[in-house]
């Protein structure tokens, strides 16, 4: 198989493949606004918004004019999946593929990221020439190799971790005048996330309106803990909506306002017919409904993020291409998040990496109304919220009329699309087809499930770096910086660590990250690292406790413990800083 890197370089190099690459950049050169062959691409996914959380949904509340806008001016998926969870969408969203096959089947324990031998969409569009950023949540590794410069995206604004206030999230980050990573280097901004996101990506495709680009605009919105400009959400608040939907329902107002900016800059720049603009969610609702008490809406659905029934994974999806592709347009057909990258491979004329098998189909054939040759289709989608994934663990099994959940319940969505009736028992031959399609898939996805993705310390690529124990691999994960202020919680976890080089490093252990400068409350530090074990005392009122080591080259386990010897109780150092040091 030709791994992420062989691609990279053939496209890059001097073989034939990177000839190819080089003819294509000479002629974007000579006609940088070859617009039908090379269009710009959009694509904007919000976080925890779910199908019914959009007025041209069926939502009698929330005020979206900007997407309705877009959806009547959009060939829409309706019947289109993504994984009931952000990181395994956003990684199935940029392989082409499951995302448990790509690695990444949670959001915490060093299951969110995403393994480094994969090629991902900016990979591809990068070496098709295209520019390339990333602005808001990337969620698929803080650290190198899994940071998004180091998967292809040439221009970088992001938050850590998987929100805004999570534990990689630079320290005190509320959603207002926050502190981002921008190219890798924290950078104070001044406004609401959303807002500063949108800002970022307006002047970049200003920038490069000349020459074709990629922009990856993934908010953080409206991701729980749902902070938003009061002015936002008081409207809500009026007409009846309890505090937290409203507060919710205005973090997706203040999306749809910034989605209105850009589509009036594409205006304004003359970049509409050139521009190949997609909108979809992560998951379903994360506070738009109440399944227990039925509150809120859900477009008639059931479940909610993290759930194996429609409600958690079926999700808005709208391509507008003007002139291209017709306005107002349904598609019925089942599709999925893997099929956006070899749809793009196909709509503006990118060089496919040969060496990746696509879980997902190009749906040109759909969006141009030829669809002939289109497949019955079996999908499957699971949350595995865990160290390792469970065979039948809240999955469901999808084809255009059945949904097998959890192995055991059958629905047919024809007649029932709100999943109340289970009639397993009545189709009990259709049970068996569709559990026999899930072994076959589960086997056919499961070969690295016992594989960490470890993180590389030593490279220049990033020396030094920040741990967090957001990538932890154990039972408990303090992944929120609440976590991180909670003095009843003592957990501990090990990182899984590649050291690239052999030689001397460094390790300050810290129970708060460095721009927080608070002191440790413990009395002795220990750090172990393979069969390298060492401890020392704290000094009292110290923020850090510093470690010298030589360390072997090779992957490997840190370890570390942070000892309260009057109390007896210990946590791991939530926050480590590492440094090679080069001989001499």
């Amino acid at each position: 198989m030709v791994t992420r890197r062989d691609f990279l370089s053939l496209m890059a190099g001097g073989t034939a493949v990177g000839l190819l690459r080089s003819n294509a950049l000479e002629a974007l050169e000579v006609n940088p606004r070859a617009s039908q062959e090379h269009p710009n691409v959009i694509l904007i996914i919000t976080d925890d918004q779910g199908y019914g959380d959009l007025g041209c949904h069926g939502n009698p509340l929330i005020r979206t004019p900007h997407l309705d806008r877009l959806h009547a001016q959009s060939t829409r998926l309706t019947n289109f999946h993504v994984d009931p969870l952000c990181s395994p969408t956003r990684a199935a969203l940029m392989t082409g593929r499951y995302s448990c096959r790509a690695g990444v089947w949670a959001t915490i324990r060093g299951r969110s990221l995403l393994r480094r031998d994969e090629i991902t969409m900016a990979d591809v569009f990068a070496a098709s020439g295209y520019r390339t950023g990333i602005f808001g949540k990337w969620h698929l590794g803080d650290n190198y190799p899994y940071r998004p410069q180091d998967r292809g995206f040439q221009e970088v604004l992001v938050h850590g971790g998987g929100g805004v206030g999570q534990t990689p999230d630079f320290w005190g980050n509320d959603y207002f005048d926050d502190t981002y990573w921008h190219n890798g280097q924290p950078q104070k901004f001044e406004g609401y996330c959303t807002d500063v996101f949108f800002d970022a990506a307006l002047k970049f495709m200003e920038a490069n309106r000349d020459r074709p680009f990629f922009v990856y605009l993934p908010t953080n919105a409206p991701h729980s803990p749902y902070n938003v400009p009061d002015e936002y959400a008081e409207p809500y608040r009026q007409q009846g909506v309890p505090e937290q939907r409203a507060r919710f329902y205005g973090m997706i107002t203040n999306i749809d306002e910034n989605v209105g900016r850009l589509l009036a800059r594409l205006e304004e720049w003359n970049l509409e017919e050139s521009t190949i603009l997609i909108f979809l969610t992560d998951n379903g609702t994360s506070g738009g409904y109440n399944p227990r008490t039925g509150e809120g809406y859900n477009a008639g659905m059931r479940g909610k993020k993290g759930s194996a029934y429609e409600g958690g994974h079926r999700v808005p999806c709208f391509i507008r291409w003007p002139g291209r592709l017709p306005q107002g347009r349904d598609i019925t057909r089942l599709t999925a998040h893997f099929d956006l990258l070899p749809t793009l491979i196909e709509c503006c004329g990118l060089r496919k990496p040969e060496s990746v098998q696509f879980d997902g189909l190009s749906l040109v054939p759909l969006l141009t109304g030829n669809p002939a040759n289109w497949p019955d289709r079996t999908l499957f989608v699971h949350t595995q919220q865990i160290e390792y994934p469970q065979k039948w663990r809240e999955c469901a099994v999808m084809t255009e009329r059945w949904r097998l959940v959890k192995g055991k319940e059958l629905y047919d969505l024809t007649a029932d699309p709100g999943q109340r009736s289970n009639v397993a028992e009545q189709y009990p031959e259709e049970v068996w087809r569709l559990r026999q399609a899930y072994e076959d898939w589960w086997a056919d996805v499961s070969p690295r499930f016992d594989e960490y993705c470890p993180i590389v310390i030593g490279s220049e690529k990033e020396n030094p770096l920040r741990l967090t124990a957001h990538d932890w691999h154990g039972e408990t994960v303090p992944w929120n910086q609440r976590h991180i202020n909670d003095d009843r919680l003592y957990p501990n976890g090990f990182w899984a660590i590649e050291v690239a080089q052999a030689g001397h490093y460094e390790f300050t252990l810290c129970r708060w990250p460095k721009e927080a400068n608070r002191p440790i409350d413990a009395t002795k530090a220990r750090l172990k690292i393979g069969e390298v074990e060492v401890t020392k005392p704290i000094p009292e009122g110290a923020t850090g406790v510093t470690f010298e080591v030589e360390l072997k080259a090779g992957s490997t386990r840190l370890q570390t413990w942070l000892l309260n010897e009057q109390t007896g109780r210990s946590r791991g150092a939530y926050f480590v800083y590492v440094r090679y040091i080069p001989p001499g």
